[in-house]
């Protein structure tokens, strides 16, 4: 079941707030004219839920697989499993959003508990 498309939005910038925490930034700060965009002193963070551009990093950075399942006899998959994370692609606006979401949901469950097979490749320092 969704959600509104106002509470999906917030729950978006929830994960790209906590996620840009978890990488080193500290003085996160929405911007009232400049709603869903968050910005650590002069810089603008990733819109990590909502941009390729953004989000495709982090599946390299962290080398996160993504499997795509397709139910028996249906002809589309369903959902995709993101490492461990399992995301329904009913649950989101579209199954790009449904991608970027999973792998930030990822992104975070790998940096709260961090396994040695798990860790990124290259020290963790906050990404531009």
């Amino acid at each position: 079941m969704r959600i509104s498309d106002q509470d999906y939005f917030r729950s978006c910038i929830a994960k790209e707030r906590q996620l840009a925490q978890l990488l080193g930034h500290r003085q996160i700060e929405e911007c009232y004219e400049s709603v869903g965009t968050l910005w650590d002193g002069a810089q603008k963070l990733p819109a990590w839920t909502r941009d390729w551009a953004a989000c495709g990093p982090l599946l390299a950075r962290f080398g996160i697989p993504v499997v795509f399942v397709t139910p028996e006899g249906a002809d589309e998959p369903d959902h995709a499993h993101i490492g461990a994370t399992r995301v329904r692609f009913a649950d989101h606006p579209d199954r790009d959003r449904a991608l970027m979401s999973g792998i930030v949901r990822e992104v975070i469950r790998r940096l709260e508990h961090p396994h040695p097979h798990l860790a990124a490749a290259e020290p963790l320092r906050p990404l531009p």
